[in-house]
């Protein structure tokens, strides 16, 4: 009693008043001290009770198990594994499931395979028991397997199996093994189990189907915080922020008091939505509820205000918490990141070692890549002695972004060597690998990694034959395109969205737009937009704007909806063949016919297409009318216009205000100078490339290559 009221202290005392014991006296103090999180004095109870000379049973046995699986401790869980054989309890359900959560929480799966497999008295408990280890260990498949299995085995599954199960869902994104359960849910009236339909609903959210979540959610007789938390995370960046607002009004007025999770989750959704007012709304209720210092609150605070760019407030959020955790630090570190604040991110940094908080993982990842951002080499190495006094290099996600600073600071060689490093190199680590060599420019490097990969008996899955792809569509390697291509088609991912998508890009880059078209062929079967939209664009870059029209109409012809992307590819054909009445209904048919709001590229498409054909007032109306602030991109697209059709006066109020946003930027001072050449006015022009060397502005050399096949 005492030790589930809070007052272990009280128990000890009572149970050391005690003229007799028995088994159940301390097994009663062992669960207590476990359950209190008092683990030191579990054991050490536990080990008195041993030298008692009294027989330990399955239950306080199941609490030290329990204990160990906590903290990890696996010399201690294989000592009592051993006792427990000695006394031949190992057949006992109850000890089994406790020793197969502890086997799984040391990531020791193949272990308690065998416990499961040669226990004599399985209950539905060591069932869960080894569907929970497999989810937690990430075998998703195994989970569903063998969940799958009750049935023919004759187990009943409970609330706790179908919990674990859907998570192996998760795990899996397997969503037709998903619905079974929804139907095997249904069958067996688990409705009305509240934690089961939660899982339900957070299975259909991270399997992409809010629809059905949300109908889940609506059919729910009862909800409690849990469920309504689920569906406040549900909503996208690109969702209205006042829907969630209207769902909060609803669960306030159901009665429910919200919890810190609540308002942990809905400040980073004002943050994704960056709508500062209705964070500011909640701040203050989160305050009338006395959840303000709560760490998961705080934390998400300082995320929200430094998305919302006002790092002021985040700083004090930040300042005024008393005792700071790393969660603190790393969401402070994080906020400046976003904003380019990189001086300001590394003195965080400094401030975490110097207080004595412990970096995590996330911490050295973070700031890592402010090294990168920053060009802090020299940071970033004294980092790199940082990870290595504190034995951290073996970690893979430490690696990872160890290789994503060194390929981001142009040191390959570096990056190649902490890769090394990594104990167990598994796919995702590849991947990160090929993708910062790719984003970096290494392309070379990024096809040296496929062949170090290939050569370690792995297979590439989708996401790596997509960045190398791209790689060499950015670096026009036609012939490593081809050779690729084979291993795509070898492999069976030629026809995966994604790499599809990549094909075609690559090949049109290369300048083989039949190979593309045939890439396209091969692939368009599965009707997707992105597969449509990569060929589009092929056409577009290549010129070929009836093509990429007629394909637009087959696109409509199977129902696909187009996204921003085939506008931006279509506007930019009509752009460059002077196509400017077929662009301007394309951009009015956006709305009218999809019910799309135009992005900023397509408005920046736009404008090239008026400028570039001598719609120069057209253009200028247009980017003072939309919905969006100019960028310097769109002012040197009316500047480009400007010098093709002569238009001096234009053309400097365009620099002017390109010059405003990007004060050190060659492009601008370029295209006016040629302007100003091309009218005939030289002394205007020299006037200009005074003021550049004045202001150490220098034009960028350009750069052209091919590939001879």
């Amino acid at each position: 009693m005492y030790s589930r009221c809070g007052t272990l202290g009280d128990g000890l005392k009572v149970f050391d008043d005690m003229p007799r014991r028995n088994v159940v006296s301390w097994t009663s103090l062992i669960s207590g001290a476990v359950c209190s999180g008092e683990l030191d004095v579990g054991f050490r109870v536990f080990l008195e009770l041993m030298r008692s000379g009294l027989r330990p049973n399955e239950f306080s046995i199941g609490s030290v198990l329990k204990a160990c699986a906590m903290i990890e401790a696996c010399e201690l869980g294989l000592c009592v594994h051993g006792l427990v054989v000695k006394l031949g309890m190992e057949n006992d359900s109850f000890f089994g499931s406790s020793m197969l959560s502890l086997y799984s929480k040391l990531g020791w799966v193949e272990e308690a395979e065998q416990i499961f497999k040669y226990m004599r008295n399985c209950d539905v408990g060591c069932w869960n028991a080894m569907i929970g280890g497999y989810v937690l260990c990430g075998c998703g498949i195994e989970a569903m397997r063998l969940a799958s299995s009750m049935k023919t085995e004759g187990v009943i599954m409970d609330e706790f199996t179908f919990i674990n199960a859907l998570k192996g869902c998760v795990l899996f994104g397997n969503l037709y093994h998903g619905k079974q359960l929804h139907g095997l849910i249904t069958c067996s009236g688990m409705q009305s189990s509240i934690p089961v339909m939660n899982s339900l609903i957070d299975m259909y959210l991270k399997n992409g189907l809010e629809m059905c979540a949300f109908e889940v959610f609506d059919r729910m007789l009862k909800k409690d915080v849990i469920s309504w938390n689920t569906v406040f995370g549900a909503f996208h960046e690109e969702w209205d922020v006042t829907k969630v607002a209207g769902l909060f009004c609803q669960f306030m007025l159901a009665g429910l008091k919200p919890n810190e999770v609540t308002f942990s989750v809905l400040f980073r959704q004002c943050g994704n939505a960056c709508d500062l007012k209705m964070g500011l709304q909640l701040c203050s209720l989160a305050v009338h509820f006395g959840f303000f210092h709560h760490s998961n609150v705080t934390s998400s605070l300082i995320n929200m205000f430094a998305r919302c760019n006002v790092l002021l407030m985040a700083r004090s959020v930040f300042d005024s918490i008393l005792l700071k955790g790393t969660g603190d630090f790393n969401e402070l570190i994080s906020g400046y990141n976003l904003n380019s604040c990189y001086l300001e991110a590394l003195q965080v940094f400094c401030n975490l070692l110097s207080s004595g908080v412990e970096p995590n993982v996330f911490t050295i990842a973070i700031i890592l890549e402010t090294c990168g951002k920053s060009g802090n080499e020299k940071m970033g190495r004294q980092i790199h002695g940082v990870i290595i006094k504190r034995v951290l290099s073996g970690d893979n996600r430490i690696c990872c972004s160890l290789v994503k600073f060194y390929v981001r600071s142009g040191c390959p060689d570096a990056a190649f060597l902490c890769f090394d490093a990594l104990e167990k190199l598994d796919l995702a680590c590849w991947g990160i690998m090929v993708s910062s060599f790719n984003g970096s420019g290494f392309h070379s490097e990024a096809i040296r990694s496929l062949n170090l990969l290939l050569e370690a008996d792995m297979k590439p899955d989708e996401f790596i034959f997509g960045s190398i792809f791209n790689s060499c569509a950015d670096g026009s390697s036609f012939n490593q395109a081809k050779s690729v291509h084979s291993l795509a088609i070898k492999t069976g991912y030629d026809t995966h969205v994604y790499v599809a998508s990549s094909i075609i890009d690559a090949y049109a880059k290369c300048g083989d737009i039949p190979n593309a078209r045939l890439a396209f062929t091969e692939s368009s079967g599965s009707d997707d937009v992105v597969i449509f939209n990569s060929m589009i664009m092929a056409y577009a870059h290549h010129g070929l704007v009836m093509e990429a029209l007629e394909l637009f109409d087959k696109m409509k012809l199977a129902n696909l909806c187009p996204s921003q992307a085939t506008f931006i590819s279509l506007i930019s054909a009509c752009s460059h063949m002077g196509c400017v009445d077929q662009g301007c209904a394309l951009f009015e048919s956006m709305k009218s016919d999809y019910g799309l709001e135009p992005s900023p590229g397509v408005f920046g498409c736009l404008v090239d297409m008026l400028s570039r054909n001598g719609y120069l007032e057209s253009a200028k109306g247009l980017i003072e009318t939309m919905p969006f602030s100019p960028w310097p991109g769109i002012w040197r697209s009316l500047l480009s216009g400007c010098r093709i059709h002569g238009n001096r006066e234009l053309g400097e109020w365009a620099s002017q205000m390109s010059c405003q946003l990007v004060p050190e930027n060659d492009a601008a001072h370029v295209l006016l100078f040629k302007v100003y050449s091309e009218a005939g006015s030289w002394e205007n022009a020299e006037h200009l490339r005074e003021n550049m060397i004045e202001k150490r502005i220098s034009k960028s050399p350009g750069y052209s290559w091919v590939q001879v096949h």
